[in-house]
């Protein structure tokens, strides 16, 4: 056993591994990896012998999700930092993630550099956060996005809020300025308004309950 060590636990659901989490940690004196666990159930039932310092989990399981399993984890130890890591870089799963307490977020396949970037960032600062999902985080905030639009439709409202003309909006996406208004249109219908003013009074509205129901 290493000594003055972080005590690290693993929950992955892909078997095969386990193996390359213990040969990340074999020669590294600043943690020590308890073991690797199946699912946040598997975990927990063996808490009182592993005690850990750090919780690295997979964010969508089999029975309880890694997500849900946050609640889990701090009411055995509401000390515990918990790195969530997920083959998805999806900011829907990025949001709820750190809403339920993640303190960090790791896109997998994860490299062994990686990892103890991450653990050494945790350790530091109390949050570890890759530039991919920094950046997805930012661009969430910058671009404005509504599901009851279109892709095409989200990027000429962005442009559309910004000042941008249709002439413009269409130089930006490389489409005709007809094309622009054929999807004016369309977002004019969905906001149920007949103007310009009027869609961005109804966007604005939008956007602010965007942000209080974050």
């Amino acid at each position: 056993m290493k000594t003055n060590s972080l005590k690290i636990a693993i929950i992955d659901n892909d078997d095969a591994i386990g193996g390359i989490y213990n040969q990340y940690f074999e020669e590294n004196e600043a943690y020590e990896l308890l073991g690797t666990y199946s699912s946040v159930q598997d975990l927990l039932s063996n808490f009182g012998r592993s005690h850990p310092d750090i919780i690295i989990c997979e964010a969508m399981l089999n029975g309880i999700s890694g997500i849900d399993g946050l609640e889990y984890f701090y009411r055995k130890n509401k000390n515990l930092k918990v790195l969530m890591m997920s083959q998805k870089n999806d900011f829907k799963l990025i949001k709820e993630a750190f809403k339920k307490g993640a303190s960090g977020y790791l896109i997998k396949p994860i490299t062994k550099d990686r990892l103890f970037n991450a653990l050494d960032a945790l350790n530091q600062h109390g949050v570890a956060l890759e530039l991919d999902v920094a950046k997805k985080i930012i661009d969430s905030f910058q671009t404005k996005s509504f599901d009851v639009f279109s892709k095409k439709e989200n990027q000429i409202i962005d442009l559309l809020t910004q000042g941008f003309t249709y002439k413009m909006i269409a130089d930006k996406l490389f489409v005709t300025p007809s094309a622009v208004n054929f999807h004016i249109q369309n977002i004019y219908v969905k906001l149920n308004v007949n103007s310009k003013s009027e869609a961005l009074r109804k966007l604005k509205e939008m956007e602010m309950q965007q942000l209080n129901a974050a």
